[in-house]
């Protein structure tokens, strides 16, 4: 579909990936309702940053994806639904699962209610490569085994189910983007890639880390946020889930040390025991096969492969390392 005079509803617009997204579809021109959390700060998230320009450009919206009546307010007039809003937090999942059902699968099951009631054009349902669990096959296809290895990964994997069920059930034009590990600038400490960087900008040379053997295919920010873009224009795409990934793997560890060499620091690297995941819910091995992105949407990674990955990784750490950003992070301390 065209998106030309399109209004875009981005859910989580106030997150990591959710703000990149906002802002690019600003600059490319397209009309964005920014739904964010409500919240007594009066706080949009990461689009307080934003530039001038493109917070001029933005309809905002607080709300809670948890409440089905500000979604449907929310999605009023809109054509497109990008939805974001989600709790990501793996070791978060394992002492609060019911939060993850409310805000992931019930979330998602508001978004697509009133998507349907609505008569919304275009649904793009955001996935994880967590739902494949440890790869028992690479790379790994769409067709690959959902395998829910934490409740995150659970709660995901019904939240895409409750997605693809209104596009069988009632035709719904639903749409999931699975993105693989997506990195940038403004992604939580929570996630691998600003542990470490955020802990070398902060002047440390032990590195703390859980698990350092599994493998990862690590996704720049803006490859993921133009695969957002495409799967909302294409119409060969609906009803389908379409991995984003960069069909490279490499491991934590490696990724620890080709940071290091990227920001010139020599590291040292130790496993804290209250870093690793449940044994059987570390997921060892992910490797995205995206051919199915290249055949359907003309999508490639432009951050591909090692290559593509220092630069990514070189564009990241000089984000984190400027001393007003370095300053939002709790440097060294693990936050679940």
């Amino acid at each position: 579909m065209e998106l030309g005079t399109a209004r875009i509803l981005v859910t989580g617009a106030d997150g990591f990936i959710g703000s990149h997204l906002a802002e690019e579809l600003v600059r490319r021109g397209f009309r964005v309702r920014a739904f964010v959390f409500y919240n007594s700060f009066n706080s949009w998230g990461w689009l307080d940053q934003a530039a001038p320009e493109v917070k001029d450009g933005l309809e905002v919206f607080a709300g809670d994806i948890r409440d089905p009546h500000g979604v449907r307010e929310a999605m009023r007039g809109c054509d497109v639904v990008l939805h974001l809003a989600a709790l990501i937090g793996i070791p978060y999942s394992y002492h609060s699962p019911d939060t993850y059902i409310d805000t992931n699968v019930k979330g998602t099951l508001n978004v697509v209610q009133a998507a349907r009631e609505l008569g919304v054009a275009r649904v793009v349902q955001t996935s994880t490569s967590e739902v494949y669990g440890t790869a028992r096959f690479v790379p790994i296809t769409e067709e690959h085994p959902l395998q829910p290895q934490s409740p995150y990964s659970a709660s995901k994997i019904g939240a895409d189910q409750i997605a693809l069920s209104f596009f069988h059930a009632f035709g719904t034009p639903v749409t999931i983007a699975r993105p693989f590990n997506t990195y940038g600038p403004r992604q939580s400490a929570r996630a691998v890639i600003p542990t470490i960087i955020t802990q070398i900008a902060g002047g440390l040379r032990t590195i703390k880390l859980g698990a350092t053997s599994p493998t990862r295919d690590f996704n720049f920010i803006r490859d993921t946020v133009r695969g957002f873009i495409a799967m909302a224009q294409s119409d060969r795409v609906v009803g389908q889930v379409v991995n984003l990934g960069s069909n490279f793997e490499i491991s934590v560890g490696d990724t620890a040390r080709l940071i290091a060499e990227v920001m010139g620091a020599e590291i040292e690297i130790v496993s804290e025991e209250e870093r690793l995941r449940p044994a059987g819910s570390e997921v060892e091995r992910l490797w995205a096969d995206n051919r199915r992105a290249a055949d359907l949407l003309g999508w490639q990674p432009e951050f591909g492969g090692r290559e593509g990955l220092r630069r990514g990784l070189q564009e990241t750490a000089a984000w984190f390392s400027r001393a007003e950003n370095l300053a939002r992070y709790k440097v060294g301390r693990y936050e679940r």
